[in-house]
């Protein structure tokens, strides 16, 4: 919902990341997707790699069957056809539902586009590019949304993502609290670490733009052990917390993100070793 995610979510995840290590992502709303968008956040802080044979360094694929993305976003109505949508905690973004691109704080725009009673259109520019679409689908009792979600990188390959919602707040039509309950990432998703200048690395996937290299800044982020990794980075006034595991077989990935002192579970990715 644009996010995150992504994921996002998960994601975890449309960034404006590549620019430095450590930035702050870009959300069009869904934490995921917060770790789609997630995951771009998460790689930009585990630059603590030290060589080719570090266990992180390689190629991982997406395993869709173990995705859990835990994602709440918010609409509430503030005026005729005006909404404030809440995709991050802490940031609100409030326009007119007429289908035009309008500016929200962080510098993009989004637009909402009524296609229906049960139908809602949104999309997220940057600098006028197109970075995320979705359509947003009510059930006839009104109870869950559903959303299909779709990232644009800028050499304009795109990634999907499928996500259910539960209402916990609203009666009827769009506005209310909506808590995610289901999630779906484009199986073909792959992330390619490889060392970068020494104490570095780079991170090679559609989640992140293409190709991202970082450095190691020593702030944030430590070496739990040599298969594990942990990080704070705060975004919007919110820190999220981070750790990127390797199993002891060197065969799977874990990525486990949540919002610090938040008590609903974070988004977890999960990587095959290819």
């Amino acid at each position: 919902m644009h996010k995150k995610a992504a994921w996002q979510q998960a994601c975890p995840l449309y960034n404006n990341s590549r620019d430095r290590a450590g930035a702050d992502v870009y959300h069009s709303g869904m934490r995921i997707l917060h770790s789609l968008s997630s995951l771009a956040l998460i790689c930009l802080a585990t630059g603590a790699l030290w060589a080719a044979d570090d266990p992180f360094v390689g190629k991982w694929r997406v395993n869709q069957s173990k995705i859990k993305i835990t994602d709440e976003m918010k609409v509430v109505v503030v005026g005729e056809n005006k909404y404030a949508f809440t995709f991050v905690p802490g940031a609100v973004d409030t326009i007119v539902a007429d289908g035009t691109d309008q500016p929200t704080p962080d510098g993009t725009t989004l637009s909402v586009t009524v296609e229906g009673a049960n139908n809602w259109k949104v999309v997220r520019k940057k600098e006028g590019r197109k970075v995320i679409s979705a359509i947003w689908t009510l059930s006839a009792d009104g109870k869950t949304l559903d959303d299909a979600f779709t990232q644009y990188q800028p050499d304009g390959s795109s990634t999907t993502a499928h996500l259910g919602y539960q209402r916990t707040a609203g009666s009827s039509g769009f506005p209310g609290t909506w808590d995610s309950v289901s999630s779906e990432l484009d199986a073909s998703v792959e992330l390619a670490i490889q060392p970068y200048e020494g104490d570095g690395l780079s991170l090679i996937s559609p989640l992140v733009g293409g190709t991202l290299n970082i450095k190691f800044d020593g702030k944030n982020s430590r070496r739990v052990n040599r298969l594990s990794l942990e990080f704070t980075n705060e975004s919007q006034g919110q820190i999220r917390v981070t750790r990127i595991e390797v199993s002891t077989d060197l065969k799977t990935l874990t990525i486990n993100a949540h919002l610090a002192g938040e008590k609903q579970p974070g988004t977890i990715l999960v990587f095959d070793r290819e």
